[in-house]
């Protein structure tokens, strides 16, 4: 059986940006160490998402907090890039922010030019989300909370992890699952809504 795609598995979308495209915006995806940044990245990425991660080596151990991270046996170590065309002129750049503190330092370059950021937190491991906070805040970026939903056992209302995390009252707390294109979409749907109301 021939392995190779066809010409109409492969449209020129999934590549290039369309001509008519005139406006750019860029996203960034953030929230602490595996809490789904990749994962939702690739399920909303219109284009092969480009990914930097590497095998974690007992070396990490001693480094990373990998409580709750269950199997996890790889991890982004520089960023993750994904394309989403929201109309015929307008294109969302997803950039995924490093979850661990020794790769904050990326941070700088990738928050610049940004018009906000999509945070994800684990309902689990809510108190590894404040540093991450504190970053978004220090560089004046606009944000919306997605609460994924690793374990349907494990869950917290909304307004339970808004005072939990201590957000203000406009900050949009969504209920999501990284894996599913649709649950994704409307957490960054709702992050949009946000920077248009504060825009306008």
């Amino acid at each position: 059986m021939d392995s190779n795609p066809s010409s109409a598995e492969v449209a020129p979308r999934s590549i290039y940006v369309p001509s008519a495209v005139t406006n750019a915006a860029k996203i960034l995806v953030v929230g602490h160490f595996a809490v789904g940044k990749t994962t939702l990245i690739g399920s909303l990425s219109e284009i092969t998402p480009l990914r930097t991660e590497e095998r974690m080596t007992r070396a990490s151990v001693d480094v990373d907090d990998l409580r709750g991270t269950g199997d996890k046996s790889t991890t982004t170590v520089a960023l993750d890039f994904g394309r989403l065309t929201l109309s015929e002129d307008l294109v969302l750049y997803l950039f995924g922010t490093p979850g661990q503190q020794r790769f904050m330092q990326l941070w700088e370059d990738m928050a610049r030019g940004a018009l906000g950021a999509l945070l994800l937190v684990d309902p689990s491991r809510l108190e590894q989300t404040f540093p991450v906070i504190d970053l978004i805040e220090s560089y004046g970026l606009e944000y919306a909370v997605a609460v994924n939903a690793f374990d349907a056992g494990s869950s917290y209302s909304t307004e339970e992890v808004r005072e939990a995390l201590d957000l203000l009252p406009d900050t949009p707390v969504v209920v999501c699952d990284a894996r599913d294109q649709r649950s994704s979409a409307q957490a960054l749907i709702a992050l949009v809504r946000h920077l248009l109301e504060h825009a306008a």
